[in-house]
Order: structure tokens, then sequence, then C-alpha cells
């Protein structure tokens, strides 16, 4: 019985990483992921799938490690020994990007060199082959003249987070062409799921149409309402990832669904799924304003259907009324907890 394909995720513990994970182990994989050392559980997303170590038949493990931390990233890859590696690890907060940009460079553009060393050095010393997936963003594009985006359309990043973004891509082409390393970078464009980040912008809405609804707090303070961007969902852009690595050959993919809406629409269709009309809930804060902004994102996404045969299963309606449904749910128990007159956790039910 052949041995199983060993994979290796950075940025395991967040919202691509959990649905990649579940992909992988329903492929049989054996599944490594980094997670960062912190004094609390950071990775409830996994959840679902996570088994102590010591049971039987266990194929999924964690690694302590971190993307600033070259020595120890080029640690993990010659214990795993991974047949594929998945490049998700990033400070991924646009907004928060410009707040911590040098951070956001080292662990997103330096990371990312930082493990292609610890690829190659890898296949050097042991003449295996790895296969390597880049997790490239379509706030690469920036300031963009043309619309829909696609491959060859030129970047022009507008945050510290699309210019870290930008390097690593190009880095990992890089590789591709100096090195002959199987590297494969994903275009992803904004790609959502009830497991995103409560700090961002779609979750910021479902989680407020929840808690609002059940009258939990009356309004939310957002950004730019007139951006506009194409939204899919997460577990349908992680088959992309898997995909990719799977062609004889290399190459750059965007993964879109080519349909734009602006946030403003966003809230109108979270809002309507509960009864409410957004307008009397939604107020502008010109602290979540980007210095720079990026107004319109819609990716073309024919190349990857050609080449991959993947297209978006789930429909932005089906998103939002996933996501809704998912915290008008934690709104609920939310609710119980304070009639109840349990105090909920630091954090909780305040909006950010």
């Amino acid at each position: 019985m052949p041995e199983p394909k060993r994979a290796l995720i950075t940025g395991i513990s967040g919202q691509d990483g959990s649905y990649l994970t579940e992909l992988l182990l329903s492929k049989g994989y054996q599944v490594h992921g980094v997670i960062r050392r912190a004094s609390s559980f950071n990775t409830q997303r996994l959840d679902p799938v996570y088994r102590d170590r010591h049971e039987a038949g266990v194929r999924l493990r964690l690694h302590y490690g971190d993307m600033t931390d070259a020595t120890t990233l080029d640690h993990i890859v010659r214990e795993v020994r991974p047949h594929e590696v998945y490049n998700l690890a990033a400070q991924s907060h646009v907004r928060v990007s410009f707040d911590m940009p040098i951070f956001t460079v080292d662990a997103g553009a330096l990371g990312a060199i930082r493990l292609l060393e610890a690829v190659r050095n890898f296949e050097q010393q042991t003449k295996a082959r790895v296969r390597y997936y880049q997790a490239s963003s379509s706030e690469q594009f920036g300031k963009v003249a043309q619309t829909p985006q696609t491959e060859r359309t030129p970047f022009h990043p507008r945050s510290p987070y699309g210019c870290a973004k930008v390097f690593a891509h190009f880095a990992t082409v890089n590789y591709r062409e100096a090195y002959g390393l199987h590297a494969s970078c994903g275009i992803l464009f904004n790609h959502e799921s009830p497991r995103r980040g409560e700090t961002f912008v779609t979750r910021k809405i479902t989680r407020a149409v929840g808690r609002i609804k059940l009258g939990l707090q009356d309004k939310v303070y957002l950004g730019n309402l007139d951006a506009e961007r194409d939204w899919g969902f997460a577990g349908d852009y992680v088959e992309a990832m898997w995909l990719m690595l799977q062609q004889e050959k290399p190459d750059d993919y965007v993964i879109a669904t080519g349909k734009m809406i602006s946030v403003r629409t966003f809230c109108e269709m979270a809002f309507a799924q509960v009864g409410l009309d957004y307008r009397e809930h939604v107020e502008t804060d010109p602290a979540y304003f980007r210095p720079s902004e990026v107004d319109r994102l819609q990716g073309d996404a024919r190349k990857a259907q050609r080449a991959l045969g993947w297209r978006p299963r789930t429909s932005l309606e089906q998103l939002v009324r996933m996501m809704v449904e998912h915290d008008l749910e934690a709104a609920r128990r939310e609710q119980t907890l304070r009639d109840a007159g349990h105090a909920l956790p630091h954090g909780q039910g305040h909006d950010q």
C-alpha cells in the first residue's frame, strides 16, 4: 500500500487553512500545520478535524513555528518531508497592514522567501520533489485601469499587505524559473465563510446582523461602503489551491467568481436575510478607511476554468445566507448566556 501524501500548511489555523485541511484529509493526506505559539488555544477552526496525537491513525499534526523564523521553518520542512507545501500564512488584514507595515512585510514577503529557501534546500539535500503553493491576493492589483483582472494585469498595490504579496508572488515565480521548483501562485479574490475573522468586513457585517436582530447591539460601524469586490466562498477556493499542485507544470491562476458588488450591497443583502433595512443600522467611521483605497476588484478566472476545471459552486446569495445563519445562531447562544447571567469572554460582543 503506497504511503499517503504529506502536506505542510502554514497558516493552518486560519479560515483557508482549516478548509484546506478538511479537503486534504478527505483525500487521504497526512496534514502537518505550522502554528504560532500562544498562551491560549488558537486552533478553534480545526476543532472539527483535530484529534489527540496519541490516538491511533491520526493524520493531522501541528508544529510550532513562525514565518519570521527561518531556522524553525527549515527544521519543520526537513522533519515533515512534505510532498506539497501550501503557504497561506500572513498578517492578512489590509487595514491593519498600514498600522503594522514592517511585521506585515516580514511575515508575508520575507516569510515566503524563508519558506521557499527551506523547500529549495530540502530538495537539494534529498533529491525529493516538492510542490509549492503561494497564496497570492487580488490586493496585488490595487489601483487598476482594467476590469476584470487577469493573470496578465499589472500589479499596482495600495497597501503594505498588497506590497508584501507582490514580493512573495514574484519570489515564487523566481524560484520556479531559477531553480525549477514546482511552484504555483493562486491569485485569490476575496473569499469568505462563517470562519472568516470577525474584524474582516463581511464577517463584521453578518455578525452584526445576528446581534442587531436579537437586540444585542444597534449599530455597526464600517469604512468605505462604495468599495466593490468579487466575493466567493473559501471552501470552494481551497479546492483550486489543491488542483494547482496536481498539474504537471506549475503556473499562476486567478481564482474568482467574476461578479462584483459593493460593500453597501453586501450590507443590504445580509440585513435583508433577517428582514432589516441596513440603512437604519450601518454607520461609517473614518477610522476604518484606508490611507489609499482600492476601489474595484473583479477577477477573470477563465484560465483556471480551462486548465484546472475549477468553477465556484457557491453563489453569493448562498454565501451571505450561510454566514448570516451561522452568526444568528452565535447571537442566540450569546443571548442565552447573558440571560443566564454569565459574563462573556473578554472582547466578545464588542464592535471591532
